[in-house]
């Protein structure tokens, strides 16, 4: 009996780590559609986490000899490999002995926050119309910053789950549907997208009408996850993995 409820314990510390995670992974892919959209309104019309593009863009602006294009896509390209090395020596490799939530995926949600905090910072100090190169460097440190992210959630050891590339999310979504899962096995994929979707949308909004905001979207966003980790952590912290 005693077996049994200590079972059924940690079954229900698993579901409940495993939905925060799930609303935590939504927010960030909130913070990362926010975050695009500012690089393409504001910040020379560069991805901060479509590596995929800006390897176009890097392409394209070599073959035509513009060298601000080039330049740009390939200072997000470099700030993003650094960002997802360094947020993989943050935050560790998965294993399967890690709990639901590892703890070490909120000290990369900690530098994430602190580096946008820095940005934010810079950006109202330029009057929310930053240029040159500090337009530059506002683009590097939103790349770094999707970078940590990037790989920091491979740290929940979740097939499939990611915040950033969005495109495999996608074409996740589209086989299972084709190949006939349940809707509910399909809810979290599309919610990913969706709130990207959102995520740029509001950034957009802010970007035309309170321009001021844009940061701010991002460091809610960061911060509602990194509450959603600690809650979890000091909650659930040592409930494994099923």
């Amino acid at each position: 009996m005693v077996t049994e409820q200590s079972e059924q314990r940690a079954a229900d510390g698993r579901a409940k780590a495993g939905k925060a995670r799930d609303r935590a992974a939504t927010t960030l892919a909130f913070v990362s559609g926010a975050t695009d959209a500012t690089g393409l309104l504001v910040l020379g019309g560069t991805f901060t986490s479509v590596m995929t593009g800006n390897m176009v863009l890097l392409g394209t602006g070599l073959a035509e000899g513009d060298g601000d294009r080039w330049g740009r896509a390939a200072a997000a390209i470099v700030a993003f490999v650094l960002g997802a090395a360094i947020g993989t020596r943050v935050a560790g490799t998965a294993e399967a002995k890690d709990p639901v939530w590892p703890s070490a995926v909120n000290r990369a949600l900690i530098v994430e926050f602190v580096i946008f905090a820095v940005y934010a910072a810079l950006y109202w100090g330029s009057g929310s119309h930053p240029s040159g190169t500090l337009m530059s460097i506002l683009l590097a440190m939103n790349s770094f910053a999707l970078g940590m992210q990037s790989s920091a959630i491979q740290r929940y050891g979740v097939s499939g789950l990611s915040t950033t590339y969005m495109t495999g999310t996608l074409t996740t979504l589209v086989i299972r549907i084709a190949s006939g899962r349940p809707l509910r096995d399909v809810a979290h994929s599309g919610t990913l997208l969706i709130a990207l979707i959102v995520g740029a949308a509001a950034a957009a909004s802010a970007v035309r009408w309170a321009d001021g905001l844009v940061p701010a979207i991002q460091l809610a966003g960061v911060a509602i996850a990194l509450g959603l980790g600690v809650w979890t952590t000091r909650t659930h912290g040592q409930t494994p993995r099923a």
